[in-house]
């Protein structure tokens, strides 16, 4: 039979309706209350064993009282009473309530909590102390902290919601603070407890903590809400009468059993949906959402009931949401839809059964069971998620590197907080990533290594730049290259902890390989030149050069970015002067150059007649890749050769005057053979196909071979860098002339850095 619609300030059983009793007037008054609300709200349920527990606290604490002036015993009751009512579990959680403090703040110890009641409660109690240890540095961002509450957590769920039911009588109680300590707790409680509330399901813990820190910390914002919305409760009463009676109607003509009614959204969730949208409160409609649960295990009826308000109330077709198909992370399990009600509003409908409202309410606790005997453990049941999670909280702490507390900090309140999106494989296969998320999260969801060597993506279809943001429902087909490693501006686009954890790994990994590598480069380069250089001084000296330091030279030795030879002469102007126009050939011609080009090809020759017999010792700059057939000049280094630039190179046209007099001219050698490396830009239309066009098109030519691709789309344009091996200009214009034939290309040209 149908039950009439209501409204409440909480889904749960209102204050109404639940026994009234105050703690601290007579104790066996209390313990008797106790008992009699475990028996109501408790499977499993030893009285004898709550009584001894609530007679071990009240002489505990006997000597303690509160600030408000109430004995201390007080407070661990109300968390006990807590856990009973909206977290009930067993015995074993009550009994850990009234001892949470008991350890920490009195003479008696862990030993003799395990000696009275067992290893079961002693192992929630000591996770409860350990966790309250936690926060006694009043520095919630320490990633330490973090490390250490969650490793507790995992082992036995308990002991997390213990600590919920203590932090949330803590904040009912928040008012008898000095100002300071409760915008403290209020900043703790904001930033922790809700997340973690909302990420083990508790919806209602989560409100309320919410809630109770916004008052704290917004006052006025708080009450000017809560006025303007307990003044349209009636409002809101009638419009819910008035919007249930039709859907009562035909519910119960298709023999559907249910319960209908409507909660106001809790003030934090408005506050935040105002600053969204940058509205007042009276310029808000949805205040209030309607619940249809239904007593049912049919989760199908769940979508006939849609059926049925869909046909009476007009629905809001992108405000649809199948939470029962796709349960969220937390395993919240619901449809939510907005329809136009009578009067021309939006109202939400949640649409549940009650096993999923039990879980919408209760979170975790409701998929909660224990192994049967003395002492035994709590395990998980039905909710493989928060398996998953619990073995990422391990996964994250273990694998944690240090000096990151900040953003560990940061990525951890994401990973808690943040809505969810679905999106898919190119076969289909769900993936569900927090909102916000790029192709770089997606790919190291997928695998580490996947996300490693990611080069690209395509979302349905098309090529996207890798800080593209994922919508739900979007396919998406990840481009991996076996000589790609991730950039350093990856760390800044990801934004799951998984991929930001491995990429900064897989950086930190590189750059001490490049430091070793760069450093045997230049101990070579200095033992070679006689250069007897100590740490400190090199440093100073690299400092000096603008390098950095001694790492960064390594790095750009070991990477290419430098020479040996270039820094070895960058080094050395430090200590000398550089030479003068009338020295420049001199230095070419000198024994020295000469001995050390030996070795090399004769791939380019000077211009000038006294020195084209002369082996020219010289290196290509980075910066504009010249290859045969291109204007070249050279750049005279002491004692270290030539760097060759294109003679149409910025980085020598901007610096015309002031490197005069080390500038060469140069010509390539008929000698001159193998590959070199150049740079091509490219830009046109975003299409499917285009990345495979491009890179078949410069295939295609004289089997070039493809070092690297890097393109990003932007709307419906992209913008590509290719690297490739060519042997002359000849050939580098031949694949210019490919690119341009492709439909949709738009501009080929050479790319300088």
């Amino acid at each position: 039979m149908a039950r009439a619609a209501s409204i409440s300030a909480r889904s749960r059983r209102s204050s109404e309706e639940l026994p009234s009793h105050t703690f601290g007037g007579d104790v066996e008054a209390d313990l008797a209350f106790l008992l009699s609300e475990g028996k109501r709200n408790l499977a499993r349920f030893n009285p004898n064993l709550i009584e001894r527990a609530f007679r071990f606290c009240v002489k505990a604490h006997e000597k303690d009282v509160r600030l408000s002036g109430e004995p201390y015993y007080t407070h661990p009751a109300n968390v006990a009473l807590i856990v009973m009512r909206e977290i009930p579990l067993d015995d074993v959680s009550v009994v850990a309530a009234l001892l949470h403090d008991v350890v920490e703040d009195t003479p008696y110890t862990l030993k003799d909590v395990r000696a009275e009641f067992g290893s079961e409660v002693a192992d929630v109690v000591d996770g409860a102390t350990k966790i309250s240890d936690v926060f006694k540095s009043r520095e919630i961002t320490q990633a330490e902290n973090y490390r250490k509450l969650l490793l507790s957590l995992v082992n036995d769920v308990r002991v997390i919601l213990v600590k919920f039911a203590d932090r949330l009588h803590n904040m009912r109680t928040v008012d008898s603070l000095p100002r300071e300590r409760q915008e403290r707790l209020a900043r703790e409680t904001m930033e922790i407890y809700a997340p973690f509330a909302h990420r083990f399901g508790l919806g209602n813990m989560k409100w309320e903590l919410e809630d109770l820190s916004f008052r704290i910390l917004n006052r006025d914002a708080y009450d000017d809400i809560q006025q303007r919305v307990s003044k349209s409760r009636k409002e809101l009463q009638d419009t819910i009468e008035r919007f249930a009676a039709p859907i009562r109607e035909k519910l119960t003509e298709n023999g559907l059993k249910f319960e209908i009614n409507g909660r106001p959204k809790h003030l934090y969730s408005i506050y935040r949906k105002m600053l969204a949208q940058g509205k007042t409160v009276d310029e808000m409609y949805d205040l209030m959402a309607i619940r249809i649960i239904l007593d049912t295990e049919d989760n199908n009826e769940c979508f006939l009931a849609y059926g049925i308000v869909s046909e009476i109330y007009r629905p809001i077709p992108e405000r649809f949401k199948n939470f029962i198909s796709v349960p969220k992370k937390n395993g919240y399990q619901s449809l939510h839809t907005s329809v136009i009600s009578a009067d021309g509003k939006p109202l939400e409908v949640q649409i549940r059964t009650r096993a999923m409202h039990d879980f919408a309410e209760r979170g975790v606790a409701a998929h909660f069971r224990y192994k049967a005997g003395t002492g035994s453990t709590a395990s998980w049941v039905d909710a493989s998620d928060l398996e998953e999670w619990a073995t990422w909280v391990r996964d994250v702490f273990e694998n944690a590197g240090d000096g990151a507390a900040e953003e560990l900090l940061e990525s951890f309140k994401l990973n808690l907080y943040q809505d969810e999106i679905y999106v898919f494989t190119p076969k289909g296969e769900l993936r569900i990533l927090p909102k916000g998320a790029t192709p770089i999260d997606f790919a190291f969801d997928i695998h580490s290594q996947v996300g490693a060597r990611c080069i690209g993506a395509k979302v349905n279809g098309k090529i996207v730049p890798l800080d593209h943001q994922l919508i739900t429902g979007d396919q998406v087909s990840i481009l991996t290259s076996k000589n790609q490693t991730p950039h350093r501006d990856w760390e800044r686009i990801a934004i799951t902890h998984k991929a930001k954890t491995h990429i900064r790994r897989i950086l930190n990994e590189e750059r001490r390989a490049r430091v070793v590598e760069g450093k045997d480069i230049w101990d070579k380069r200095a033992k070679k030149l006689g250069l007897h250089i100590n740490d400190d001084e090199l440093e100073r000296l690299c400092v000096q050069a603008k390098y950095g330091g001694r790492t960064d030279l390594f790095i750009a030795l070991a990477t290419g970015s430098i020479t040996p030879e270039a820094a070895a002469d960058t080094i050395r102007q430090m200590q000398a002067p550089l030479p003068q126009k009338s020295d420049v050939y001199s230095v070419i011609n000198g024994e020295q150059f000469r001995s050390a080009a030996r070795d090399k090809n004769d791939g380019l020759v000077l211009r000038d007649a006294r020195s084209s017999s002369a082996k020219i010792m010289y290196s290509y700059a980075r910066c504009c890749n010249p290859v045969p057939g291109d204007d070249v000049v050279g750049i005279v280094t002491i004692g270290s050769g030539i760097k060759v630039h294109r003679a149409s190179c910025r980085n020598v046209t901007d610096l015309q005057d002031k490197l005069q007099s080390r500038i060469v001219d140069l010509d390539w050698s008929s000698t001159s053979g193998g590959e070199f490396l150049a740079a091509i830009k490219i830009t046109g239309d975003d299409r499917p196909g285009m990345l495979n066009d491009i890179t078949s098109a410069v295939v295609s030519v004289q089997k070039t071979n493809i070092r690297g691709v890097t393109i990003d789309a932007y709307d419906a344009l992209f913008e590509g860098i290719l690297t490739v091996y060519v042997v002359d200009l000849a050939h580098l214009r031949k694949i210019f002339e490919r690119l341009h034939k492709i439909r949709g290309v738009k501009s080929v040209e050479r790319f300088e850095e």
